[in-house]
């Protein structure tokens, strides 16, 4: 664990506890850093926010902006979840900053909490023309969700996730995600299902105090974005964008870019500038090739194909196996996936989505509460898969190798996803 990471650990209550009381009192001692941010960006959503923030900021980076980006969570470095005009705070920076936090009396901040308020406070002292600033779990309230008056609120696809927060209904989600939608506020929403898109109309539709509702565009009805010849295209009521595909892997992609670039317009980015972000976005463990490190090297040896992913609920999995079976049908190989994933999550239902891919399994832990390698397996088998457990993503790639598969996924979550890029320095988010 790398020392801001176990500093917060050590200091903080680690528990989840959604509400907004402890956190307006926090910012208030602080000096309110959320009010003197630059114009914000809102993302939330079940799957994808973490991609379409990172399609926004290379889109505006690209356009010479200066972007402030706050993300959840790391992967290796604590660091990783605050970027300031372009670049990762530095420890020397951030050290500071939670000795104040920390200094602040009666209110037990959670460690999200103190790490939202980091944010808000190296922002708010860090000139930059833009902030983007991605929700960590709902919306309504989380800790992020003092912000007032964002620029832009965007909405990315809502699913079932986090029961034990959010519960079972993906109308009680929608509505939890549809929380960032301010009054005046343009809301910017992805493709959804019919159920979930009901309510966030509804909360859009609202009036607040008084004042004027949220006003959307809505993907699939006020514009779309959709592959084509190699590239992408993006179409909306007054123009059509020859775009090309973006440079994270995956149809599921197209969506984020899509929605990045309805965002992107409405900061009247350029063409230009929307077209070379897709080329340069990097968003680290989201059907990322790995060739160096130490598995990387295994697979190269190998003459394999190396993958990672940190999606971790069934509606990501879809989204690997579309992926995955994209690249099955230009090259067709062997197929092992390396699975671990988080015991409160739904391995049956990530399962279910990978069973048509025919691929063998291989169940591994990590540090944490991941669900048990030997039970996750038997999971597995029950969706038709041939599975078995292995003690380490080490020794789990080794047998696949020896086993002849051409392609290999590490995948079923960002803690261990983490894990993997930790072993490669060289790979690391920067």
């Amino acid at each position: 664990m790398d020392p801001i990471s176990e500093r917060l650990r050590l200091r903080h209550p680690q528990k989840i506890d959604l509400s907004l009381d402890r956190m307006r009192t926090l910012c208030a001692v602080l000096g309110d850093p959320q009010l003197r941010l630059p114009p914000v960006i809102h993302v939330a959503g079940t799957n994808g926010k973490g991609s379409t923030v990172a399609f926004i900021r290379a889109m505006a980076e690209a356009a010479g902006l200066r972007v402030h980006a706050y993300t959840s969570p790391h992967l290796v470095r604590f660091n990783e979840r605050i970027r300031l005009a372009g670049r990762l705070i530095e420890d020397d920076q951030l050290g500071p900053i939670l000795d104040r936090i920390e200094a602040v009396r009666g209110v037990e901040a959670t460690v999200f909490e103190s790490t939202t308020a980091a944010a808000f406070v190296a922002m708010a002292e860090t000139p930059a023309d833009l902030a983007i600033i991605e929700v960590g779990l709902g919306g309504t309230l989380d800790a992020t969700n003092v912000i007032e008056r964002p620029l832009l609120s965007v909405i990315a696809p809502v699913d079932l996730d986090h029961a034990e927060f959010l519960g079972t209904s993906i109308a009680g989600i929608a509505a939890e995600k549809a929380g960032i939608l301010k009054a005046g506020a343009r809301g910017i929403v992805a493709r959804q299902s019919e159920e979930a898109m009901a309510v966030i109309e509804a909360v859009a539709a609202s009036s607040v105090n008084g004042r004027t509702p949220s006003p959307l565009t809505v993907m699939g009805v006020d514009f779309d974005a959709w592959a084509e010849r190699g590239g992408m295209v993006y179409q909306d009521q007054e123009r059509f964008l020859d775009l090309p595909a973006p440079a994270l892997p995956g149809a599921h992609q197209i969506d984020n870019a899509g929605l990045a670039i309805a965002a992107a317009l409405e900061l009247d980015l350029p063409e230009t500038a929307i077209a070379e972000g897709l080329r340069r976005v990097v968003w680290p463990a989201r059907m990322q090739r790995l060739t160096a490190g130490p598995y990387g090297e295994m697979a190269r040896a190998s003459e394999a194909e190396l993958w990672l992913d940190g999606g971790h609920n069934p509606h990501a999995a879809e989204a690997l196996a579309a992926a995955i079976a994209a690249r099955e049908a230009r090259a067709p190989m062997p197929l092992a996936l390396i699975v671990g994933i988080l015991a409160n999550k739904d391995s049956a239902g990530f399962f279910a989505a990978l069973k048509g891919s025919g691929a063998h399994v291989f169940t591994v832990g990590f540090e944490g509460a991941a669900a048990e390698p030997e039970a996750l397996a038997a999971v597995a088998r029950g969706h038709g898969l041939g599975a078995q457990a292995a003690p380490s993503v080490e020794a789990a790639l080794e047998r696949a190798l020896r086993l002849g598969a051409g392609r290999v996924v590490i995948c079923g979550s960002l803690y261990l996803a983490g894990e993997v890029l930790g072993a490669a320095p060289e790979t690391w988010p920067t």
